[in-house]
């Protein structure tokens, strides 16, 4: 896919979705981790979405390609189910055993300064330009202040470096994954989407099984959390990610990752009455300058057309 991206109203919509969705998982995981192992929830939620989505591509009628492939798509693709789902959810859940829970924040939010140079080489349209640029750092550094001294404060255990590097790693490899996505030739946004998580289904499951051993059978309430997890944040949340990238670009996707640890924060205080942190108003402000900067010249193209 070689055409420039197309950022509209809609992919403002959509990127905003997601930042809420996600910033709301983490409220909804530690809910799910009081019944499942870690790698167990992963695969129980990748893989309910799997089933589900296969069966609305069935219905649709299992469209995919809308040419035969080369065989480097093919590859890609592989490489996309692993990358952008299977294996930084594993990354994750491993890594923050041994983090402390900002720094895995810190590191998904810097997704967006990976994604920036990977695009300016490997995508058309995405050039790294200085307001860009500039944009990006602002934000990231509205998320660090926004986390405050959790971001990078020691958790004092043994394996720590291998954790951090094990988050680090997992946004490396969204970033990847993105990019990956966004060069595929012409493709069916909801096969896509099947494809990757029931790729992403056959990587976790047998790992899960590896790692935990069989699982005991949850308890009602968690099957319902795991089963809210498939459907909205990882299946739902998923094809939504597969459109803003297949229309609007991997640049613009990953503003999603400087939203999510903002409405976290947000929705920790409104539904479980967390203290709101004192820096919040001024992480919020470099947050948004930084998108705005950032998105400078889709936003005067949208409010140019507006007008």
């Amino acid at each position: 896919m070689t055409d420039s991206p197309n950022i509209t109203w809609r992919s403002w919509l959509m990127v905003a979705t997601l930042g809420l969705t996600w910033g709301a998982t983490f409220l909804v995981t530690e809910i799910a981790l009081r019944g499942i192992t870690p790698f167990w929830l992963a695969a129980g939620r990748i893989g309910f979405a799997a089933v589900l989505m296969v069966a609305i591509w069935g219905a649709l009628g299992f469209r995919l390609f809308a040419a035969p492939p080369p065989r480097d798509a093919r590859i890609a693709l592989a490489a996309i189910g692993g990358f952008s789902t299977a294996i930084p959810f594993m990354l994750l859940a491993w890594g923050q055993q041994y983090t402390t829970g900002g720094f895995a924040g810190v590191s998904m939010a810097s997704v967006a300064l990976i994604v920036l140079p990977l695009a300016h080489f490997l995508v058309p349209g995405e050039r790294m330009t200085w307001r860009r640029t500039f944009g990006f750092v602002i934000g990231f550094v509205g998320v660090c202040i926004l986390i405050g001294g959790q971001a990078f404060e020691s958790s004092g255990q043994a394996l720590e470096t291998a954790g951090r590097l094990a988050c680090v790693s997992a946004a490396c490899c969204y970033g990847i994954s993105s990019i990956l996505m966004r060069r595929l030739p012409a493709v069916d946004p909801i096969g896509l989407s099947t494809v990757l998580l029931l790729i992403a289904a056959c990587i976790t499951v047998p790992l899960a099984l590896i790692i935990e051993g069989w699982p005991s059978l949850p308890d009602t309430q968690t099957l319902v959390v795991i089963a809210c997890l498939g459907l909205i944040p990882t299946a739902a949340a998923n094809m939504l990610r597969v459109l803003v990238i297949r229309s609007a670009g991997p640049v613009f996707m990953s503003i999603t990752n400087y939203q999510v640890p903002l409405w976290s924060v947000l929705l920790g205080a409104w539904l479980l009455n967390e203290p709101l942190p004192p820096s919040l108003l001024s992480a919020m402000a470099l947050i948004l300058i930084g998108v705005g900067l950032s998105q400078y010249g889709a936003l005067r193209r949208l409010f140019g057309r507006a007008g």
